[in-house]
C-alpha cells in the first residue's frame, strides 16, 4: 500500500482544523502529521516535519495570513500549499495564485472533491474549485480590460477607507503613483469617482466586503 499523503492544516478556527482531521484520517491515502493556527507556526512546522501538501487558510487575523505564508513556502521550495478558504473573490484569488498557491478550493467542497484537490496539490497540479475556475476564465474572455493584481490590491484597500496618503505608505509608492492606478481602475471599471470603483468591484465579486 502507498505511503499516505503527509497534510499540515492552517486554519485559525480550531473546529475547522477538527474537522478536517476527522475527514482525512478517515481515509487510508492521506493522514494529517500537523496543525497550526496560523502562517508563522506553518512555517516553523515545515523546519521539523516532512510534508507532502499544505492546506492553508486565508484570513488568520492574529498571525500571518495565509498569502504571505503561502508566498514565503512556495519562495523557498516548499511542498505544494492548496488554499482551503470560504472566499472566492478576485482579490483572494490573484493574491493566493501571485503567491504560489498550486489550488484554490472553498471550504463548502464535497469530501470527495476536495481529497481529489489534495492529491493534484501532491503532484504540483493545478487544482481549482469550479467556482474559482469559472471566475478565472471569466477574467480571460471579459472583453473590458482586466484589473492587475496590483489594482485589485488598491481597491480592497479604497474599501476599507484608506486615503491615497495612507495606500502610499501601505505600499511604498508615491501618492502620484497612487493616483495613476486610480486613474487606470476607474477607466477599466467605467466609473469616475472612489466610491463607484468600490461598488462597482463588490458588485463583479472583484474584492470582497469589509
Amino acid at each position: 500500500m502507498p505511503t499516505p499523503l503527509r497534510l499540515l492544516l492552517v486554519d485559525d478556527h480550531p473546529v475547522v482544523r477538527r474537522g478536517l482531521r476527522a475527514m482525512f484520517d478517515d481515509r487510508d491515502d492521506m493522514t494529517v502529521v500537523a496543525e497550526a493556527p496560523d502562517g508563522h507556526t506553518a512555517l516553523d512546522t515545515l523546519t521539523t516535519t516532512d510534508i507532502d501538501t499544505v492546506l492553508m487558510d486565508l484570513q488568520m487575523p492574529h498571525g500571518m495570513d495565509g498569502v504571505t505564508a503561502t508566498r514565503r513556502i512556495t519562495a523557498n521550495g516548499g511542498p505544494p500549499v492548496l488554499v482551503l478558504t470560504t472566499y472566492d473573490t478576485d482579490a483572494d484569488i490573484l493574491a493566493a495564485v501571485e503567491a504560489g498557491a498550486t489550488g484554490y478550493m472553498l471550504k463548502d467542497a464535497p469530501p470527495d472533491e476536495l481529497c481529489q484537490a489534495v492529491k493534484l496539490a501532491a503532484r504540483r497540479q493545478t487544482a481549482l474549485a469550479p467556482g474559482v475556475a469559472a471566475r478565472l476564465l471569466g477574467r480571460l474572455r471579459r472583453p473590458e480590460p482586466a484589473l492587475s493584481p496590483r489594482e485589485v490590491e488598491i481597491l480592497q484597500m479604497l474599501a476599507q477607507g484608506l486615503s491615497n496618503r495612507a495606500l502610499s505608505k501601505a505600499l511604498y509608492i508615491s501618492e502620484a503613483t497612487v493616483k495613476t492606478h486610480l486613474v487606470h481602475i476607474y477607466d477599466k471599471l467605467g466609473v469616475d469617482n472612489r466610491t463607484a470603483a468600490i461598488t462597482t468591484a463588490l458588485q463583479r465579486g472583484i474584492i470582497r466586503p469589509r
